[in-house]
């Protein structure tokens, strides 16, 4: 694959060689800042045995959170697509935003103004320093794509995202698409 300079909004897959790495095994990241001071995405497909309602308990539904990465995993975090509801809204790219007014949020969502296909909530997030990013592109650990989903990314099934990825990758990448996650379990 030709390795791509990755910019805001783009999507990091995990390489099939990252092994073993439990929050990056299979993992694709959505990125969500990149800038020459570091990268902080958050990781689309790795739900947690967690829902919204079990973590603010006031927000009566059971949207499921993800682990968004590795970093701050005792903070909450969130994507959204609707920056006209949500204040403080910042925004990554093609429709996707990130962060914004939680308040507001939790009262959007009990109101039922707000549903799963509309927001993703996330423990944690994942981080790179200035050139750690650029270091783990070189050691082939990613492959940079276009967000072609834009906001839709945020319903994406998680189940088999990375092996769809996989397989629309092609040649060797074919392979890993059916392979199990461990390995030693084949």
């Amino acid at each position: 694959m030709i390795t791509i300079k990755p910019k805001k909004g783009d999507l990091l897959i995990a390489e099939p060689s990252i092994i073993g790495d439990v929050s990056f095994n299979r993992s694709i990241v959505l990125i969500a800042d990149h800038t020459e001071q570091g990268s902080i995405g958050f990781i689309l497909n790795k739900p947690l045995d967690y829902t919204i309602n079990e973590l603010v308990p006031e927000i009566e539904v059971n949207f499921k959170v993800y682990n968004g990465g590795p970093v701050e995993q005792d903070n909450l975090y969130f994507i959204h697509k609707i920056p006209d509801l949500i204040p403080e809204s910042i925004e990554i790219s093609l429709g996707i935003y990130w962060g914004g007014d939680f308040n507001i949020v939790a009262d959007l969502i009990c109101n039922g103004s707000i549903n799963e296909k509309d927001i993703k909530f996330f423990l944690g997030y994942s981080g790179w320093d200035a050139n750690q990013l650029d270091e783990e592109l070189k050691g082939n650990s990613w492959v940079v794509t276009e967000n072609i989903y834009k906001a839709n990314i945020i319903e994406k099934d998680y189940k088999s995202f990375w092996k769809e990825k996989m397989l629309e990758f092609g040649g060797e990448y074919s392979i890993w698409s059916n392979a199990p996650e461990n390995p030693n379990y084949n």
